[in-house]
């Protein structure tokens, strides 16, 4: 049973905290991840979707410009290079109202997404990932903090 964990995205539907509706409007996804390679490619993959996007290679990049970011929702690496995506969330949390969160790992560990969507993420994906898993991670984010 615990290999069959480890292929399947854990999926909760319902995002961290809301925010602004202007943001939602908008349907910018933020993108942080230390893998430039990784960033590239989910940017285009999530234009190709008909967002736009903003991308951060770091916990602290994105720290720095989370007051100015049109995002509607966050796609962050689990394992980033400065921080953990859990404590950029914990420091995010602590400057007003959270996103919705969508965590992505390269880490085999279902334990690990399981506790990501105990954290609060409206999904955590194992790359790599299908597009279409991606896709629909991101409707139901937006979806869902439209509903807040």
């Amino acid at each position: 049973m615990q290999g069959a964990l480890d292929e399947k995205p854990y999926l909760r539907g319902r995002p961290v905290l809301g925010r602004l509706s202007v943001a939602l409007s908008r349907k910018v996804i933020a993108i942080i991840d230390d893998d430039t390679a990784v960033l590239d490619g989910m940017s285009s993959l999530i234009e190709a979707l008909g967002y736009r996007t903003e991308v951060y290679s770091s916990g602290e990049e994105f720290i720095n410009a989370a007051p100015k970011s049109d995002a509607a929702c966050l796609l962050i690496d689990i394992h980033l290079g400065d921080i953990t995506g859990f404590e950029l969330i914990r420091h995010l949390a602590t400057m007003g109202p959270l996103l919705p969160v969508i965590f992505m790992t390269g880490a085999k560990d279902a334990t690990l997404r399981k506790e990501a969507i105990d954290f609060g993420a409206v999904a955590c994906l194992l790359k790599p990932f299908p597009a279409r898993q991606l896709a629909q991670a991101i409707t139901d984010a937006i979806g869902s903090a439209t509903e807040d």
